[in-house]
């Protein structure tokens, strides 16, 4: 996948639309395409978190002891708490349900890139109150 195809793919997932240009090529340059297999374990609760996923195609599972499955497609994404933690652990197992694809975002390279664009941190800030709030009710 190009570098233009991987922007305008992270522009059209909701936690990246308001953000400038510069921040999205800055993204796209940072994210790294990861084919998934029916099964597939991609984070692992307790395990520690290293960054994002972004999912382009396909489905996954996300399994927490205690709650209903949810299931996440194009579009949506998981990892988000491992981009604002030096030492976070996952706190759900992610797994592929169907074959498919993600971008991968490393957290030490998305901090960096925070730096050079704070809009990504706004965007950022507002899924996850969101989620809080969600949560929380």
């Amino acid at each position: 996948m190009d570098a233009d195809t991987t922007q305008a793919r992270l522009a059209a997932v909701p936690l990246f639309s308001g953000v400038s240009p510069a921040a999205l090529t800055g993204l796209a340059a940072i994210a790294t395409p990861v084919d998934t297999t029916p099964g597939q374990v991609l984070t692992q609760q307790g395990a520690a978190g290293s960054g994002l996923f972004v999912i382009l195609e396909g489905t996954v599972v996300v399994e927490r002891p205690g709650r209903d499955d949810v299931e996440l497609g194009a579009g949506q994404f998981f990892g988000e708490l491992a981009l604002l933690t030096d030492e976070g652990v996952r706190v759900a197992r992610v797994r592929a349900r169907t074959a498919g694809r993600c971008l991968a975002v490393p957290r030490a390279a998305f901090v960096d890139l925070l730096h050079r664009e704070p809009s990504l941190a706004v965007s950022l800030l507002s899924v996850l109150a969101e989620r809080l709030a969600a949560t929380s009710a």
